[in-house]
């Protein structure tokens, strides 16, 4: 008899032999293997997965109007609407075009009846220094100090379709 090779008669019930391969392998008679045990948990972890899967809430659907703000990035160019500024137009045609940028315009208001309608109005004269070279804005009034600035940043709440002038 070669090396590796078991005598057939000479395995009993539930005795491992080791054949030409060198593999070990259950005979009939006996018990469970690792492998069953595997299977067994593996399917066990797959109901109890499907189950916590089914009681979840069905998802609304979804719209294409979102309520959320559009995500904010870093700005890559703030223009600061102070005195001995250059003009805003001149700004923009500085800047290196790009159909991903956004121009916001935040216009802040302090105390006071007529504080928002000044950063209201204040900020719509930027917006029209910025139509003038064919750049859209979106305008934002909020409470606080300081004065009107135009920033560009690639947060365009449609990403390439920001359109305007130089594909801004």
């Amino acid at each position: 008899m070669s090396a590796g090779v078991v005598n057939a008669g000479a395995v009993s019930a539930g005795a491992t032999s080791i054949g030409a391969t060198g593999t070990g392998a259950t005979s009939t008679g006996g018990g469970a293997s690792w492998q069953t045990s595997l299977a067994d948990l593996s399917l066990i972890l797959f109901m109890a997965t499907a189950a916590a899967v089914s009681n979840q809430p069905a998802k609304l659907p979804s719209s294409d109007v979102s309520a959320a703000p559009s995500p904010q990035t870093e700005p890559l160019s703030v223009y600061v609407a102070a005195p001995g500024a250059p003009p805003l137009a001149q700004w923009l045609h500085e800047q290196a075009a790009d159909p991903r940028q956004q121009l916001t315009i935040t216009a802040r208001y302090g105390a006071g009846g007529e504080a928002q309608a000044r950063a209201l109005a204040e900020a719509r004269q930027l917006l029209a220094e910025a139509g003038a070279q064919g750049q859209a804005a979106r305008i934002v009034v909020e409470p606080g100090d300081g004065s009107v600035r135009a920033v560009l940043a690639y947060d365009s709440p449609h990403e390439g379709q920001a359109g305007g002038k130089n594909g801004r």
